[in-house]
């Protein structure tokens, strides 16, 4: 049987129940059926089922308030009345606003759970008996703890609350599938019918056995001390994640204060991670511009032969790959940074006494927005770094210079050879080598909207889109992404691989990985397209390139690397390439490529006047 008590309890969970109780068999199952589809709707298209999943936060919002109202007993009156004020009118706004708060959708359910802990805190101080106290007290404490992770991890917050709203949903209208099935309602039998009659009857309650209520107190404990375990566990678990980003320390904040003309050195310091050996790293912060021309501050390594050798050295600009486009994703943040992990033949160019300069560009590690796949940002930082290294007290660095990079660093090194004789014309570009790179993003953007939508699709199109968005004002974030997808779009970017945060990027991938109305518009049509076409370099490159990538390419196509050379054959430039078989995506940069022999023999030549082979055009 079903006690006033528990009564009360459960119009709290959902008033909607109430409302079809005592409905005829057909209307019960009717509804049933047309409820649960809508569940189960929502559990699988959360992104479709948006304004679904919004208007049914408000009505529950509503709901709850109306329920405050009509909760039987006399106790706490006038809390219970201002608690369901507060809902009716937090429920009504949600709906009023419908447009607006699809985009705060994990704000609005945060507040909704804060506001129900608060309730239910004081349900626990007026509620009468230990374990219905302690069982309110429990639910009090999941419901904040779960608010203040809801503002923690907005992106999983919709998600979440899809599933739990469409699984509650699509229940219940099982239930009422089953109910309408078996006949339930008016006049009917069974238990059930039984049971919402005698709720409703004014007669008193037969008093429970003394092992009934024991065993009533038992559950209460255990569901209490249920809930209390899982908002533990999901906060250590969010605490967990939290410690495992990088932390930007206070080295990467500028002054107030700083130099007007780009390259200007503004502070160095000890770099605390991995030295190779036989050398000495240095971190630096240094002015520049971004991608639209504005002064910038931007943050670099600079890794310096400890064998002194007379005259001036010759420098390596190491334009690193995709690491992410948060502020902590910078590559000077990370202990191996300055190892052969990460930058190729590192070892062999200290041997030789060369400089290595690797720039994070701007927005990563120093604030402001990171010019992924932007061209002219991330050449401005990579050559503003190699005129800020020749600040560093005792290092007389050469205007002879060599622009390496890999994948997006690649990018960065052609559009940094394409500009450097406007932008920096004390450096002397030598040479260009890379290392499977990005050529031409709107082709690549073709190619990956053409594809399958999975996890590392959805991560990887939300680091193209939120940049460019966020630097070019013609490029409308809203016009690409379904409403209310921005946050999660967004929170994907505040996410580096390797964080244990990536696990919260993975996790909503997959769960609107097969949602496809994240991205709602051709990734290649309109403003954005038009910028990524426009950030293609094309040079002109007057001095030799060197091009490697691997036929197992699972990022880039090599047919656009092939397609790359035979450009360049066409435009005059003289090209050496070569095609590793079985080599993936990262296999070119890492310590076992056979490439690197080559890198540094043809490196020496271009820095040293030698006479190696520049050009396979002919071949």
């Amino acid at each position: 049987m079903i006690r006033p008590p528990l009564r009360r309890l459960a119009s709290r969970v959902s008033s909607l129940p109430g409302l079809v109780a005592d409905a005829p068999p057909a209307v019960a199952t009717g509804v049933g059926a047309i409820v649960l589809l809508l569940g189960l709707l929502v559990v699988t298209r959360p992104l479709t089922s948006l304004v679904l999943l919004t208007v049914y936060v408000g009505l529950s919002a509503v709901l709850s308030g109306v329920g405050e109202f009509l909760r039987e007993g006399t106790d706490a009156t006038t809390r219970r009345r201002v608690f369901g004020a507060v809902w009716i009118l937090f429920g009504g706004a949600i709906l009023l606003g419908l447009g607006r708060t699809l985009a705060a959708l994990p704000d609005v359910v945060a507040l909704m759970l804060i506001l129900g802990g608060l309730a239910s805190a004081f349900d626990a101080a007026s509620r009468t008996g230990t374990s219905r106290r302690v069982l309110a007290g429990a639910w009090s404490v999941a419901q904040l703890v779960f608010g203040v992770l809801a503002l923690s991890w907005p992106d999983v917050t919709v998600l979440v609350v899809a599933v739990v709203f469409g699984a509650r949903t699509a229940l219940f209208g099982l239930s009422l599938i089953v109910r309408g099935m078996n006949g339930f309602g008016p006049g009917r039998g069974g238990a059930e019918g039984w049971a919402d009659a005698f709720a409703h009857s004014p007669l008193p309650a037969p008093a429970e056995s003394p092992r009934t209520s024991r065993l009533r107190a038992a559950g209460r404990y255990v569901l209490a001390v249920a809930l209390v375990g899982v908002a533990a566990s999901a906060w250590w678990v969010s605490g967990w994640i939290s410690q495992g980003a990088h932390v930007v320390d206070a080295f990467y904040d500028p002054p107030p204060v700083i130099p007007f003309e780009h390259g200007s050195l503004i502070r160095t310091d000890d770099f605390a991670g991995q030295h190779p050996p036989g050398a000495d790293v240095k971190r630096i912060l240094y002015t520049t511009r971004d991608a639209v021309g504005a002064p910038a501050v931007a943050s670099a390594l600079v890794i310096i032969p400890e064998e002194r050798r007379p005259g001036t050295r010759p420098v390596v600009v190491w334009n690193h790959g995709t690491t992410g486009v948060a502020r902590g994703c910078a590559p000077s943040l990370r202990d191996a940074a300055a190892t052969k992990w990460s930058i190729p033949a590192v070892e062999e160019a200290i041997e030789r006494g060369w400089v290595i300069v690797a720039s994070d560009y701007s927005g990563q590690g120093a604030p402001g927005t990171f010019p992924y796949l932007i061209g002219r940002g991330e050449a401005r930082s990579s050559l503003d770094a190699a005129l800020a290294a020749r600040q560093l007290p005792g290092v007389a660095l050469s205007p002879r210079t060599l622009a390496w990079g890999h994948s997006q660093g690649g990018h960065a090194a052609l559009w940094m050879s394409q500009i450097a004789s406007a932008y920096a014309p004390a450096i002397d570009i030598r040479g260009t080598a890379l290392l499977a790179p990005v050529t031409e993003p709107l082709a690549l953007a073709e190619e990956l909207d053409g594809t399958d939508a999975d996890v590392l699709l959805t991560i990887l199109i939300s680091w193209v889109l939120v940049p460019y968005a966020d630097t070019y004002p013609d490029v409308d974030l809203a016009r690409y992404v379904t409403p209310g997808g921005a946050t999660i779009v967004r929170e994907m970017t505040q996410r580096c691989p390797t964080e244990p945060g990536v696990i919260v990027s993975v996790a909503t991938g997959l769960g609107i990985a097969e949602d496809r109305p994240l991205y709602v518009r051709d990734l290649t049509s309109g403003p954005l397209g038009e910028r990524l076409a426009a950030n293609a370099p094309t040079g002109p490159w007057e001095e030799p390139v060197l091009v490697t990538w691997g036929d197992a390419d699972e990022v880039i196509p090599p047919r656009l690397q092939q397609r790359f050379v035979d450009q360049l054959c066409a435009d005059g430039v003289q090209t050496r390439w070569v095609v590793f078989g079985g080599y993936d995506h990262l296999a070119t940069l890492l310590p076992s490529s056979r490439f690197h022999p080559l890198l540094v023999r043809w490196s020496e030549d271009r820095l040293l006047g030698g006479d190696g082979p520049v050009d396979d055009c002919g071949r």
